[in-house]
């Protein structure tokens, strides 16, 4: 029996292995491609690695060419890491107050905050177009910022981890005359550690991602993310596969830099929810 479960568990891993492989193989295409010069890009078979390399002449081109990336790199910066910084405040405070704090219509105020995010995205375009336009938050990034430091999925997570806490910690607390803000800040916020930081980095990668929003509030080219600039450029340079693989190699190795920091963290926010759950 010990002898079969270890087999089923060689082929298993096995079977994963070259699955992983096969998702890996566009990027590593990519990451290749971005190093070539353009004759040979669609050459055949493929050339995993460059026979003439071209060093980082694709990547300089990019990013200190007549189109600079270095510009929409600080913009997304900023606006990815004020957004999750906002939202990730904004969502834990939340979820603690409907976990923790007993106040009048508390469920249902919950329930309400819940339902709105039944709502299509799309849905509230319009209406935030004209409000944004009216109250001078139009085509600036405070604007951006504000559009997603509210998250409704953001305080639906939180409040389940931090209703696993168990309410005696909130009661010893208050007999010592700690108020919330002391208990949110030295007790509660400490455990659901991992789980804040797991919402942070999705919504670092939400934001980083958001191709919509930046269209539809921004006009002014300096202002663009990397998204935008990332459509703006495949049209300028759509005959040039070499640039465009070494601008998309470019965008996100953000977001493989912070998943590579925050995995451990994305662990044990997995973990926390299997126990608490």
């Amino acid at each position: 029996m010990a002898k079969t479960i270890k087999l089923q568990k060689i082929i298993t891993t096995i079977i994963v292995f070259l699955f992983s492989i096969l998702f890996m193989l566009p990027f590593v295409w990519m990451l290749s491609t971005s190093f070539k010069i353009e004759a040979d890009v669609f050459t055949f078979p493929i050339q995993w690695i460059p026979e003439r390399w071209n060093g980082f002449n694709n990547y300089r081109e990019v990013w200190f060419g007549d189109f600079p990336f270095y510009t929409y790199y600080w913009n997304s910066i900023k606006v990815a890491v004020l957004t999750t910084i906002v939202s990730c405040t904004v969502s834990a405070l939340a979820a603690y107050g409907f976990s923790k704090v007993r106040f009048p219509a508390g469920k249902w105020l919950f329930f309400i905050v819940l339902a709105t995010y039944m709502v299509p995205p799309q849905a509230s375009l319009v209406p935030q177009f004209i409000l944004y336009r009216n109250i001078g938050l139009f085509d600036s990034h405070l604007g951006l910022i504000l559009l997603g430091s509210f998250s409704v999925l953001g305080t639906f997570m939180l409040r389940q981890f931090f209703m696993g806490i168990h309410n005696d910690y909130i009661d010893a607390a208050k007999i010592d005359g700690a108020g919330h803000i002391r208990i949110f800040w030295s007790i509660a916020l400490p455990i659901v550690r991992p789980a804040v930081a797991t919402y942070a980095i999705l919504r670092f990668i939400w934001t980083w991602n958001d191709y919509q929003n930046p269209l539809i509030f921004l006009r002014t080219d300096a202002l663009y993310t990397i998204q935008l600039a990332m459509q703006k450029f495949t049209t300028i340079n759509g005959e040039f596969y070499s640039l465009i693989m070494a601008a998309a190699v470019s965008a996100i190795l953000p977001l493989l830099i912070v998943f590579i920091i925050g995995q451990k963290q994305v662990i044990e926010g997995i973990a926390l929810g299997g126990v608490k759950g």
